[in-house]
């Protein structure tokens, strides 16, 4: 690409995105595309919403920064408010950054912490999950599973135990009763590496691109709540994707019970994406109170700082994200419109000339996943050499659609599969929208394939 921007993406021309209204986004060439996965799961209120706008405007001419080690400020109090008002009983804390990655990396630190506080300096195991992903930066990126990232930067992650996470298109013969999804697995990883040696276990609750909008059975994050009270393990929820509304609960764990009933308390909640709608780059740490007093009576001090912590822009552009979700009641909006959207996804399945490549369609609320395969009776996935779908996005965009794309989850190296999470105020006219311009990028793809496939047999 020509200019000076050192972008992901190399060797590819990027179109030159000039504003965005509502669902939409429109290059400078005057084309139209609706952003059908908000960017990566970003976007829940939609681009160019005034009264955000707006308090960022007051708040940028109010204060922009201040050293968080040394100042709080007024956006950042009001924010660790409202989120704690949104969170499980004990959780009472919030400790706020700018990216997912910088808030896994914190929660696991404060994971460790915690235990060496309290003198067992023995746990330093994480438990994850796979396919499961945490972000980019490297203790993030170590509770990973993403092989192309790990292939790379092996030498310098730390080695993290894996489990199976729960996935139901893929979990075998024995459905809902193999371990991935009743939470054995967990429990046999315990017995591995012994349960006084694991500082934390962290999830998705609500499977992100790693595994397509997967959910895992109702009773699942009791099997783990449980496993983790009997062994002083701390649960960490990576809601970063899934939380602020976008499964149509504020937070993705409330869709699941524990054995009595209430509520999956975890033990820290990451947040992200939909907590700042795009408007603003934020992330936070909520935390039960139990662990902050633990460290307030021991070191007195949280052994992790950034520059731009608890930044009090970032926070009034979060805080005023949220009052839109608030007072528009887009979460409840979520869970409704999000069954319509959940629906009519469903209908890729069988129509169009494209519906034989779609292994399944999934998700709840307005996160959902379309996987691709090459069949649909064996669920067998293409082989990654095809790029399927990166051939769906291209076509996807070239019909006015963005999605997210998502690889290697069938098997660790091959699997295509699309994440579309639109913005919560996304009408049923534009779902229809979104669903017809994908349903005619699938037909297209499924053309390219086709002849991908003829060229092989002809030589």
């Amino acid at each position: 690409m020509n200019g000076h921007v050192f972008y992901r993406k190399l060797n590819v021309e990027l179109p030159l995105i000039v504003r965005g209204k509502g669902v939409y986004l429109y290059d400078d060439k005057g084309k139209r595309y609706l952003d059908g996965s908000g960017g990566a799961m970003v976007a829940c209120i939609g681009h160019g919403v005034d009264e955000v706008a707006v308090e960022i405007g007051v708040q940028a001419h109010r204060l922009t920064y201040v050293n968080g080690t040394a100042f709080t400020n007024e956006p950042v109090e009001k924010l660790a408010d409202l989120l704690c008002a949104h969170a499980p009983p004990g959780i009472g804390k919030a400790y706020f950054l700018s990216s997912g990655s910088e808030a896994v990396e914190a929660a696991l630190k404060l994971a460790r912490q915690y235990h060496v506080e309290r003198g067992e300096t023995q746990r330093k195991i994480i438990i994850a999950r796979t396919p499961g992903y945490h972000g980019n930066t490297l203790l993030a990126l170590s509770a990973s599973a993403r092989e192309p990232y790990r292939k790379i930067y092996a030498p310098w992650l730390l080695d993290v135990t894996m489990i199976d996470a729960p996935y139901p298109y893929r979990a075998g013969p024995l459905g809902d009763s193999s371990p991935a999804m009743t939470g054995e697995a967990f429990a046999k990883a315990l017995d591995r590496v012994g349960p006084g040696n694991v500082a934390a276990f962290i999830a998705e609750p609500v499977g992100g691109s790693s595994t397509g909008a997967s959910v895992p059975p109702p009773d699942y994050y009791a099997r783990i709540r449980e496993l983790c009270d009997a062994h002083g393990i701390l649960f960490i929820a990576d809601e970063v994707l899934s939380g602020a509304g976008r499964t149509g609960k504020f937070l993705a764990l409330e869709h699941f019970r524990a054995r009595d009933g209430g509520p999956v308390v975890p033990d820290i909640i990451t947040l992200g994406k939909s907590l700042n709608g795009g408007y603003s780059p934020l992330s936070a740490l909520l935390v039960k109170t139990s662990i902050v007093d633990t460290i307030a009576r021991g070191s007195g001090s949280f052994v992790h700082a950034q520059t731009y912590s608890h930044n009090p822009l970032a926070a009034a552009a979060a805080l005023a994200t949220m009052h839109y979700v608030r007072d528009r009641r887009l979460v409840e909006r979520a869970a409704l419109l999000g069954a319509e959207l959940q629906k009519a996804l469903k209908t890729l399945l069988t129509k169009g000339s494209g519906a034989h490549m779609v292994g399944d369609v999934r998700g709840i609320g307005m996160l959902a996943a379309v996987e691709l395969v090459a069949d649909r009776d064996t669920k067998k996935p293409f082989p990654r050499a095809m790029k399927v779908v990166e051939t769906l996005v291209k076509e996807c965009l070239a019909h006015g659609l963005v999605v997210w794309p998502n690889v290697g989850h069938a098997n660790g190296h091959d699997g295509d599969l699309i994440m579309i999470a639109p913005p919560y105020t996304i009408t049923l006219e534009e779902i229809d929208e979104l669903t017809e311009s994908l349903r005619g990028a699938l037909a297209a793809t499924a053309g390219a394939v086709l002849g991908q496939a003829s060229l092989a047999q002809n030589g």
